[in-house]
């Protein structure tokens, strides 16, 4: 027999490692996000400062207008870019929507374009959010929400729009509500990743917001007569005395639910749907303005009376949840505060 040919040596044998991915071609895609993201940013200040100089009636007439068009399209490339859609598409078309409102003068353009302004600015407002592992994170996302819903405000009253501002406000908050929930949907894995309590979370949230509506209308239809008397006395004496009422809605279930809703977002994905009823807060913040018997001045109050109350109801229900579900003392909170890590993308990037 003929010898057998000699073994291959060993280095032979081994699996060739595959060449490492080049990493330099990021860096132009991030170039391109800064220089898109300055963009969006001076496109916002020049349109807030266009909304200020017209608040002040100085200025030619159309700079009303031309800012609310300019933050439509800022927050509706921003609103995209958070969530994963096309950016340049939207933007475009919300751009092309407020130009043609603002040329036309058409009432119901006018009205269409606060419209979609308001529900743009108040579900941005909630999106933009990053979870937070303390309460006073909590408290500057809820701030921080409040200001971008607060620029929506000046935009949509800067369309002046002619509906009613009861029709407005039904319209702009169930609209608000459908696009917040339809993007939990997403964010919260379905109904796969509700739970028990964010079940019980979306059920009590939703009862309250049909109580609170409920009493909005009976307040509209009856505060003069005895079934309201009090609230109504109540919201009387705040005006008179501290010059604003901070809405119900925002302080009852609005503020706090956007604060449980991020704190609870760094240890669990549930924070999401409770993050929903968030917009409870920033649609009203966002269509504030739009009542004719509300003042700048006013408007500035009531939202900021809101949220300083709402944070004390929120601060409460996050002590009760961790009370209940959490670690017990001083220690043992601070080292799960440390732990509540949950992976979440930065408030720029697509979540």
């Amino acid at each position: 027999m003929p010898p057998a040919p000699p073994a291959a040596p060993a280095r032979d044998l081994a699996p060739t490692r595959p060449a490492r991915p080049d990493r330099r071609p990021e860096q132009p895609v991030r170039e391109r996000n800064r220089l898109r993201l300055i963009l969006a940013a001076l496109v916002l200040l020049a349109g807030c400062v266009a909304l200020g100089f017209a608040a002040l009636h100085v200025g030619p007439q159309w700079l009303d207008g031309a800012g609310s068009v300019a933050v439509l399209t800022t927050y509706s490339w921003a609103l995209m870019a958070r969530t994963g859609g096309r950016q340049l598409v939207f933007a475009a078309l919300a751009f092309a929507v407020g130009v043609v409102a603002v040329v036309q003068d058409g009432e119901v353009l006018r009205s269409g374009a606060a419209v979609m302004t308001c529900v743009v600015s108040g579900v941005l407002a909630v999106v933009i959010t990053v979870s937070a592992r303390t309460f006073l994170i909590a408290a500057r996302e809820v701030v921080l929400a409040t200001a971008v819903a607060s620029i929506g405000a000046y935009a949509t009253v800067g369309f002046e729009p002619a509906a009613s501002s009861v029709r407005f406000e039904y319209l702009t908050l169930g609209l608000g509500f459908l696009v917040v929930f339809t993007l939990v949907w997403r964010f919260g894995a379905g109904l796969n990743g509700l739970g028990t309590r964010g079940l019980v979370t979306l059920v009590v949230g939703t009862l309250l917001l049909a109580a609170s509506l409920a009493y909005a209308e009976l307040f509209r239809r009856y505060g003069a007569s005895g079934v309201v008397q009090p609230t109504a006395g109540l919201q009387e004496w705040s005006r008179t005395t501290l010059g604003a009422f901070p809405p119900p809605l925002m302080v009852l279930l609005g503020v706090p639910a956007l604060a449980w809703g991020v704190h609870m977002r760094a240890r669990r994905r549930q924070g999401w749907w409770v993050c929903t009823f968030g917009a409870a807060a920033m649609l009203p913040v966002a269509q504030g303005l739009v009542d004719l018997d509300t003042s700048y001045v006013e408007g500035g109050l009531q939202a900021a009376y809101g949220v300083g109350l709402g944070l004390l109801v929120g601060f409460l229900v996050i002590r009760l949840d961790l009370l209940l579900t959490g670690s017990r003392g001083r220690r043992a909170r601070a080292v799960e505060e440390q732990h509540a890590l949950r992976p979440e993308p930065s408030r720029f990037s697509s979540l």
